[in-house]
């Protein structure tokens, strides 16, 4: 296939990655044609046999990164979009790393292939980009979880990301009194309680009085992956790697966006 047949495809998504780096359309478009004429000029450098959405992004962050001044820590302008200030703040290799895995969805494997780097290197990126970010958005977190061990680990999860567990509820009563005595900032739910409950029942009570980003952790996805909406943003299935809860955790602050 020809250059132009491999890379076409995956162009709208290296330009969403570029804007977000450069924190601007103009710009992050202007990198990305510099990427492609420097694939024009040097087509070998594309290896064609490999995963050509793969070979796009590795070419983008191999230019990128060989430019000064894209490895230096920016300016935050205070007077801009929340998410926007957020993203600025994570130090450059964590911040490609964080938006390879959360948002263009690469497996640790193909961000380290992107990055040049091993996927032990990928996961220090990545947590220390969730580090960065609780820093600017460390909230109370409530924990509905039955199974004390797991309540135990997601609770030191929590807290080395920087945020406060204020409470673990193990049945749907109890997440709903823990919200009435303190709002939370974050909701980590399982779905199947201790008395036979329902945690997505509570979560769904609990968005009818404010709004929330909830992560869901549970045993049952299927349950949530029905087809039909809305279903939720954020969904990590047990048993569980903790630098998937951390990053998911710190992706939902992120971006702030609500279960539904």
């Amino acid at each position: 296939m020809s250059l132009v047949a491999n890379t076409a495809p995956h162009l709208p998504y290296l330009r969403r990655f570029a804007r977000a780096l450069t924190g601007g359309q103009k710009s992050g478009d202007a990198y990305v044609v510099s990427v492609l004429e420097a694939l024009v000029e040097d087509p070998d450098s594309f290896n064609s046999d490999n995963d050509p959405r793969v070979e796009l992004f590795k070419a983008f962050c191999r230019y990128w990164n060989s430019v000064d001044i894209n490895l230096k820590e920016d300016t935050v302008d205070p007077s801009g979009d929340p998410s926007v200030r957020r993203l600025e703040a994570i130090t450059p290799l964590p911040r490609q790393a964080f938006l390879l895995m959360s948002v263009e969805d690469f497996s640790a494997g193909e961000t380290a292939e992107i990055l040049g780097k091993s996927e032990e290197e990928v996961s220090r990126l990545v947590d220390q980009a969730g580090r960065e970010i609780a820093e600017q958005v460390a909230t109370d977190v409530l924990i509905i979880e039955d199974e004390p061990l797991i309540a135990m680990d997601i609770e030191t999860l929590v807290k080395t990301l920087g945020h406060s567990v204020t409470g673990v509820a193990r049945t749907h009563s109890e997440a709903i009194k823990a919200v009435e005595d303190h709002r939370p900032g974050l909701v980590l739910a399982d779905i199947q309680l201790a008395d036979g409950s329902s945690g997505l029942d509570a979560v769904n009570e609990m968005l009818q009085s404010f709004s929330v980003p909830v992560v869901f952790i549970t045993a049952y996805p299927e349950r949530l992956l029905t087809g039909e909406r809305p279903e939720p943003a954020f969904l990590i299935t047990k048993p569980f790697q903790p630098d998937t809860v951390k990053a998911v955790i710190s992706q939902a602050l992120f971006f702030e966006r609500r279960a539904g």
